[in-house]
């Protein structure tokens, strides 16, 4: 019996011509992969925090859970998380099931980002 490969995410800079790029590529139907992209370094560290990385590691492979649920996973308050999470639903890093619950689809996460001399 065949199991499904493992479901892998860039998490990564990339400039609106780089996104633009990849977007003309997967019309023009080359595989791209999935990618959360952020427009800047400053942007995307604002965004995932250390405590929201906690929350995207206990997810990871995971499948879909409750807020409370994940709150269990990284030993955290309830009401903290949901407010975190709900800034990860907004910047589109995980869903939000029909059923209410919160889901990260991936098993694997890669962050790629490079610093250059200002």
């Amino acid at each position: 019996m065949a199991t499904d490969p493992m479901k892998s995410v860039i998490i990564g800079i990339e400039t609106r011509d780089q996104a633009k790029a990849r977007l003309n590529a997967a019309l023009a139907d080359k595989p791209q992969g999935s990618f959360i992209s952020f427009v800047s370094i400053d942007l995307m560290w604002k965004m995932l925090t250390p405590k929201r990385w906690e929350i995207i590691r206990a997810m990871t492979g995971a499948g879909p859970l409750s807020i409370r649920e994940v709150a269990r996973r990284v030993s955290r308050d309830v009401k903290a998380v949901h407010g975190d999470v709900t800034a990860l639903i907004q910047a589109g890093v995980i869903n939000k099931t029909d059923e209410g619950k919160v889901h990260f689809p991936y098993d694997r996460v890669h962050v790629e980002f490079e610093l250059e001399a200002a």
